[in-house]
């Protein structure tokens, strides 16, 4: 009996769903290599690299879920926190190495804005349509948005250090700023704190309170599982497309900031931000508009908490060795203000443990109201 071939209008649902329109993507990842080499506008590398994370991304967050999935609920929950903002953090890293500080702050605020009001926002209107409110675990919600708030409160004092101790807050069009060893080494502690926190919240959320961590997860189709061997090798083919898409990004940045007539601040606050998690911001707002907004409050939210907690903190160690030198936490006014805002805000949305579209439509307002703000400044 022979076996018939797959069908192609299998495969063009596929590529039409939430999970797999980032694979048409694809052929922007062998356009940036081509752009690269052959010495094309920064413009157009830029974008075509831009372009081109989103389908590896959505490649490796795909891969570590199914990875996830056969390495049990404890492992497969470490796993997924962990590999959970990869792609962003191999990006930061690659622009650490090229002494692009202010890059990589304004990237790591950005994801957490961009989290918590765009994909947060776009996940009440797509689910809050046609529903008259969506109800999510307010316990859950409480303590992701609890610890996230705390995390930026630490994330903000060796920029009120500088404020009253040294020389004053970067500007938004800066590269990279020298500050003294004092706030380097404060900023080093504060990191230390943080990441100690990050892995009481692992045993929060992993071990002492996993059933409050553990909605229901989005299944849009029966597939067949995929064996871990498959699992880490496409894990680990992703992570070098990603590692190679993010070097050609980071090379363009500051030219293409300069031709495009907008500053590297707001392509990192904005643009890097976006793309690096665009596959599992789009999982958001497919899960919330099937009515499973407890999946999506967990991956904005949570999401953000491990930018801040895990991310931020790790980037300032490894400054230490990698670049030209230490990355002090002292962020500018623009991104204080926009993170404090972002995060007093979806903590007061997500406290009663349900949302409307219109809620949603005033999420985006803010988030497009500091993005106008990031363009001017």
């Amino acid at each position: 009996m022979s076996v018939a071939p797959p069908q192609r209008p299998d495969l063009r649902r596929f590529l039409t769903s939430s999970g797999g329109w980032p694979y048409l993507l694809v052929p922007f990842i062998p356009a940036a290599i081509a752009a690269d080499v052959a010495g094309a506008s920064a413009v157009v590398v830029f974008v075509c690299s831009a372009l081109g994370v989103i389908p590896t991304a959505a490649l490796m967050g795909r891969a570590t879920e199914e990875l996830a999935a056969r390495s049990g609920p404890g492992i497969g929950g470490l796993l997924n926190v962990t590999f959970g903002n990869a792609p962003e953090l191999i990006i930061a890293l690659f622009a650490l190495g090229a002494g692009l500080h202010e890059v990589v702050k304004a990237s790591l605020i950005g994801s957490v804005i961009g989290n918590t009001l765009l994909v947060l926002g776009a996940s009440m209107v797509a689910g809050g349509v046609g529903r008259e409110r969506q109800r999510f675990s307010r316990a859950a919600a409480n303590a992701q948005s609890l610890m996230l708030l705390l995390a930026t409160a630490a994330l903000a004092m060796p920029a009120i250090f500088e404020l009253v101790e040294g020389r004053g807050l970067p500007h938004p069009g800066d590269e990279r700023v020298a500050y003294g060893s004092t706030v380097e080494h404060l900023s080093l502690a504060v990191a230390l704190v943080l990441m100690a926190s990050y892995g009481a919240g692992l045993l929060f959320s992993l071990r002492t309170h996993r059933g409050l961590f553990n909605p229901p997860q989005a299944a849009d189709e029966a597939h067949e599982p995929w064996s871990v061997r498959r699992s880490v090798a496409l894990l680990a083919l992703a992570g070098l497309a990603v590692g190679g898409m993010s070097e050609i990004l980071v090379g363009s940045i500051s030219e293409a900031a300069k031709s495009i007539g907008l500053t590297e601040f707001f392509i990192g606050a904005i643009v890097v931000a976006i793309v690096g998690n665009a596959a599992e911001h789009w999982v958001a707002v497919a899960v919330a508009r099937k009515d499973k907004m407890d999946l999506a409050v967990n991956i904005a939210i949570g999401s953000s908490a491990q930018i801040a907690l895990f991310v931020a903190p790790l980037l300032v160690l490894v400054s230490f060795v990698l670049g030209p030198g230490p990355m002090p936490l002292v962020f500018n006014g623009f991104e204080l203000g926009g993170i404090f805002l972002a995060v007093l805000i979806a903590n007061n949305v997500t406290g009663e443990g349900e949302s409307t579209w219109f809620e949603g439509v005033q999420l985006l307002a803010v988030y497009l109201v500091l993005a106008l703000a990031f363009g001017y400044a």
